[in-house]
């Protein structure tokens, strides 16, 4: 598969609201997921906008394919920024599960390809500024889409 130029990825639209005070626009695309837990996804940044605050649930590799990721890394406890950092074309993460932060495009936005795995189907949680879940990610519907394309 060819993650740059493929017409069949089905991406996803994320805008923000009146209940957040940033700039949220970004884009995802399925590109696998196991009933086993694993799921790779790509998601896009439109240049300086951000993804919603939130917090992994399952352990996220991430790889960032062009442009820069901005990531801030808050303390779940206090909300306090932790440590902030630019993640550039080529670099490479791994986090464990708790991981809260949040993460903007650059000036040039970003591509990042994500791996998850959550083998209790629990992906990430997305937060309100005080720390509170807003909502949950799974992977049942993910599983329940591909299963209904496949029959």
């Amino acid at each position: 598969m060819n993650l740059y130029d493929n017409d069949a990825l089905r991406w996803k639209h994320y805008t923000g609201s009146d209940k957040f005070d940033y700039p949220i626009d970004y884009w995802s695309a399925l590109l696998n997921a196991r009933a086993d837990g694993h799921v790779d996804l790509l998601y896009r940044w439109e240049p300086n906008s951000y993804c919603h605050f939130h917090r992994h649930s399952a352990d996220t590799t991430s790889l960032v394919l062009e442009g820069e990721l901005h990531v801030i890394d808050v303390d779940p406890e206090t909300g306090a920024e932790l440590s902030s950092r630019i993640r550039k074309v080529g670099d490479y993460a791994h986090k464990g599960p708790g991981d809260v932060h949040m993460e903007r495009g650059g000036p040039e936005g970003a591509l990042v390809l994500f791996s998850l795995y959550a083998p209790d189907g629990l992906l990430a949680e997305t937060l309100t500024k005080d720390g509170s879940v807003l909502s949950q990610s799974t992977t049942e519907p993910i599983l329940a889409k591909i299963n209904a394309r496949a029959r």
